[in-house]
């Protein structure tokens, strides 16, 4: 058998956000529910099947803290079930219909569905409908590795406190281990985004004196966080800091990046330590950059694979919420004019793809060897819910590649934290401030169409912070429960969703309503916990307000208000 060429990190990036009690459809626990049925429910499936086989998965899968607080709620748990049930039904009454208007071939697509639902019910109710317990039995069977994230998957960088960048770190990490029995080695920077320390850091929106801000890295070390992901854009802009050997670490120049090509600067096919200044100390966070040319081939929507003629096409359905018939047929043709989807023509397909997709692994790490004589680790990183719902055949592809790999062993398929045990990097660097979102900046999440919410989130922030400094919280009880509900309002406005949903347009008024909704509600709780402060009780509309908090956002039960420390 060959010598292994290299590894291969597969990193799927599991993430909602908070949607139960906030609509059904088509914006809120709709998308709960689908990709529950389309993603985790089948790639727990796949992860079982390895497991039987004695294939061992080697995934490293991102299950942000919201969706996992989501998912343990007894409310997803029923809705699911009805959802699923609702489905089925659905697929009846489609192939009745197809009976009557004399189309078999829809009629039978139909009965598929019906019978593709069922299935996912029946495995739902055999995990006892718990699926971050699920996901916790293969993670403490070593077949995976689980990442944390922040607590509401907030946009890190631009937070206007280090207290509220502490918090969603440190409230995130707990929920996760919490939910899995054990906290997470890695963690998932929403939307990949990092800044390392600056000396002179101003507020992009509204006016403060500029001040010293740590590196992000400085805030996952004391949480005992060893490793993250980026885009490959960073990792390119990187700037050496320091080589770590087994003699120690020490401070290097940037003018190795001119001569040095065996150590393989500013390649993503090898992990680096993360600091913003020189050191002689060794690394205790380190980066993973996601490989360009081999996520390419996955999700790009014009030569990636889920864009075959004969696979699912997203976006016709039967109906405003109905079930998908047609094939993609071309990126050219139009929606209506989408042909008859076959399943018997995919069959190879996946196959095919997941051939050629480790053919591209292969000739990547032969050729990272070439040129530099070091054993490459490849990071393909992607949103976990392409695969299933966006991509309907993605977890056959991803079954394919695993066993492809499993049984020739070219290429390992190991965990992020199984190449750090193995390997330590051995380069430290710098890297830029950046994002995996469009033009690798900020710009997506800060625009001129959402300035207005990172003005009302910063007057936010320094609100809590004043609240937390003031209030007599650790000698009253009720003063402490709410500022916990306060807190809870306060992490679930610094989601990076709403203003992204703005962005896209995807769900424009979704994303306004619900973080001025949640703007709304932390300005009432603050001003009640200052009020209990100072022995007031709630009038009749306020304990109506306060309830109605309670009812809808059931999520970060008493979280500590000790992790708001710079």
């Amino acid at each position: 058998m060959p010598a292994p060429l290299g590894r291969l990190c597969l990193v799927l990036h599991g993430h909602l956000p908070y949607v139960l009690h906030h609509g059904v459809w088509p914006h809120g626990e709709s998308w709960l529910y689908e990709g529950a049925a389309e993603t985790y429910l089948p790639l727990l499936d796949l992860l079982d099947e390895l497991a039987t086989k004695q294939v061992r998965a080697g995934i490293t899968l991102g299950l942000t803290p919201v969706l996992l607080e989501q998912l343990a709620h007894e409310q997803f748990k029923t809705g699911l079930v009805r959802y699923l049930n609702e489905r089925m039904q659905l697929a009846r009454h489609d192939a009745k219909e197809f009976d009557a208007l004399g189309q078999p071939g829809f009629s039978s697509l139909a009965r598929r569905w019906e019978h593709w639902y069922a299935d996912r019910l029946s495995h739902f109710e055999r995990i006892r409908r718990d699926l971050p317990a699920a996901f916790a039995d293969h993670f403490r069977a070593g077949r995976i590795e689980i990442l944390t994230s922040a607590a509401t998957h907030a946009y890190l960088p631009l937070l206007a406190e280090d207290s509220s960048l502490a918090a969603q770190i440190e409230i995130g990490n707990a929920t996760s281990e919490k939910h899995l029995g054990r906290k997470p080695a890695g963690i998932w920077l929403p939307e990949c985004a990092y800044r390392p320390a600056v000396n002179q850091w101003q507020p992009p929106v509204l006016f403060d004196q500029p001040r010293f801000r740590p590196g992000i890295e400085q805030f996952l070390a004391r949480n005992n966080l060893t490793h993250f992901f980026i885009d490959n854009h960073l990792i390119a802009q990187a700037l050496p800091l320091a080589i770590t050997d087994s003699t120690g670490t020490r401070p290097t120049s940037e003018a190795l990046l001119f001569w040095d090509n065996r150590r393989g600067w500013g390649s993503p096919l090898d992990p680096v330590g993360v600091a913003s200044e020189a050191t002689t100390n060794p690394p205790r966070v380190f980066a993973f950059s996601r490989h360009p040319r081999v996520s390419e081939q996955v999700w790009s929507a014009v030569t990636g694979y889920p864009g075959a003629d004969a696979y699912l096409e997203f976006h016709r359905k039967h109906g405003d919420h109905g079930l998908r018939y047609h094939r993609v047929t071309s990126h050219h043709t139009a929606l209506m004019e989408k042909q008859p989807y076959d399943p018997a023509a995919v069959a190879g397909k996946s196959y095919e793809q997941a051939r050629h997709f480790c053919t591209v692994l292969r000739e990547v790490l032969s050729d990272y060897t070439k040129q530099t004589g070091r054993v490459g680790t490849i990071t393909a990183s992607f949103d976990a819910e392409l695969f299933g719902h966006w991509w309907f055949e993605g977890i056959q592809f991803l079954r394919d590649v695993l066993l492809t790999l499993a049984f020739d062993q070219t290429v390992q398929v190991v965990t992020t934290e199984k190449v750090l045990a193995e390997s330590a990097p051995d380069k430290v660097v710098r890297l830029p401030e950046g994002s995996w979102g469009e033009g690798g900046g900020h710009d997506v999440w800060l625009n001129d169409r959402t300035q207005w919410m990172w003005e009302t989130e910063y007057r936010a922030e320094s609100r809590f912070k004043q609240l937390l400094a003031e209030l007599p919280w650790q000698k009253k009880p009720k003063v402490q429960a709410m500022l916990q509900k306060t807190a809870r309002e306060l992490l679930l406005l610094q989601s990076s969703d709403w203003p992204f949903a703005i962005y896209s347009a995807a769900a424009t008024d979704y994303g306004i309503n619900r973080f001025s909704l949640h703007s709304a509600r932390f300005d009432r709780l603050a001003t009640l916990s200052q009020q209990i402060a100072a022995g007031r009780v709630p009038d009749a509309v306020q304990a109506t307000e306060l309830a109605e908090a309670d009812a809808h956002d059931v999520i970060f039960d008493s979280v500590d208000l000790g992790a708001w420390k710079s």
